[in-house]
């Protein structure tokens, strides 16, 4: 499931992440670099898998199935708050 970020949602890049604003409600929200990196692949159109992948090679450390689960926690994370929408 690839995302893109509601219509009401802005992102800008940050040297440690991403802020999100919705516009709707002005709330802001700050991704650290990890959940930035999962969410900058997944709005490139690729599905959480990629995004797995993508956080072990910046992560080296990482299992894959912490990778996976942290990628399931950020997604689900944006969704919950309803800056993301799955394409």
């Amino acid at each position: 499931m690839s995302l893109i970020l509601r219509r009401d949602v802005c992102a800008t890049d940050t040297p440690d992440g991403m802020v999100l604003l919705d516009e709707a409600t002005g709330r802001y929200w700050q991704l650290n670099g990890s959940a930035a990196l999962v969410l900058r692949t997944l709005l490139g159109g690729a599905e959480p898998p990629d995004a797995a992948r993508a956080l072990r090679a910046a992560h080296p450390r990482l299992t894959p199935e912490r990778a996976a689960d942290d990628t399931a926690s950020i997604t689900g994370a944006l969704l919950a708050a309803r800056l993301v929408v799955p394409t």
